[in-house]
């Protein structure tokens, strides 16, 4: 739960006149108490992300931040993805690694995955290191903003995925 919220007997009637705005406003005993809006909306494609009349992808699945506190319905001219994911297969593997890490990095994307079914890894990618992390074990992940990180157990993510 959020933080109480200024010095003031609050009512329920204030706390319904706020403005929507993402932020979830509750009243407990005349105290106004806030959660801080999201820091993203995790997505499955197919979706259009467009970066440009040149460059739009279909990412298996992608993080975008609110727009004025809600989940965004459009992702042309994307330019605040946080994270792009893709579940690599034999006829995507090059566009996957080569072509999409490459248009990723370009973009700013702060993270791009792809996580390969068949080696069970996750191969993680940055703007600003060329070669991808190979991670088999764990990956953790802590987007700007965040107050603490997602962490996935890998080899647990694919015993649940694979062998179930």
């Amino acid at each position: 739960m959020g933080m109480p919220l200024l010095h003031h007997d609050w009512t329920v009637a204030e706390r319904d006149a706020l403005p929507d705005d993402g932020n979830r406003y509750e009243v407990i005993d005349g105290e106004l108490f806030v959660t801080p809006e999201r820091i993203g909306y995790a997505l499955l494609g197919p979706a259009d992300v467009v970066f440009s009349a040149k460059r739009g992808v279909r990412p298996d699945v992608f993080v975008v931040p609110p727009r004025d506190g809600r989940r965004p319905d459009r992702f042309d001219r994307e330019k605040g993805l946080l994270l792009a994911a893709e579940v690599l297969s034999p006829s995507t593997a090059r566009a996957d690694r080569v072509r999409k890490r490459a248009l990723y990095r370009d973009e700013g994307v702060p993270e791009y995955w792809i996580i390969d079914m068949d080696a069970r890894t996750f191969e993680r990618s940055t703007p600003g290191d060329p070669r991808p992390e190979i991670l088999a074990e764990r990956l953790e992940w802590q987007p700007a903003g965040a107050s603490a990180p997602l962490a996935i157990d890998i080899v647990e993510f694919f015993v649940d995925v694979l062998d179930r």
